[in-house]
């Protein structure tokens, strides 16, 4: 049998946003293992400047990832959806081992498999510095901030 992760494509408005939501909560454990099961075992990704293809590697880039983004914490935001494909904007807060704050901006191109499981992921992201009085970010996102109408500012 195969691995399967709801909800399914082609995508509603519903779905798209249960499914973003989803990738938000499983990136803010911070578990690289949990993360990677949304994956499917060949997902290729482009992260940056880097290139990364199968489970065993994304768990590996995400250990590397939060050893050196401490205390992270993300926000995700629809951005469009069609058919088995999903678009998203999204900022996460961390710092650095010397303290330096930075609220990371991004956009992210997802590709889903009929199981619902990505297999393909296009991330571009920025870092802004900030100080630490400049967070927006201070946990998982709470109930009454989920769900359409809960989008993430500009800046």
């Amino acid at each position: 049998m195969s691995e399967a992760r709801p909800p399914f494509p082609p995508f509603d408005l519903e779905s798209a946003l249960a499914k973003v939501q989803a990738a938000e909560d499983a990136w803010n454990s911070r578990d690289p293992h949990r993360v990677s099961l949304a994956y499917t075992e060949d997902s290729v990704w482009r992260n940056r400047e880097q290139f990364i293809t199968g489970r065993p590697a994304i768990v590996e880039f995400l250990t590397a990832k939060w050893e050196r983004e401490l205390d992270y914490v993300l926000r995700k935001s629809l951005w469009c959806f069609r058919d088995n494909m999903i678009a998203v904007r999204f900022q996460y807060e961390s710092h650095n081992q010397d303290g330096q704050w930075f609220r990371s901006y991004g956009n992210e191109l997802w590709e889903f498999d009929d199981n619902g499981l990505m297999r393909r992921r296009e991330a571009s992201i920025n870092d802004v510095p900030i100080s630490a009085a400049d967070r927006r970010f201070f946990g998982p996102r709470p109930e009454d901030e989920r769900g359409a109408g809960h989008d993430i500012p500009l800046q």
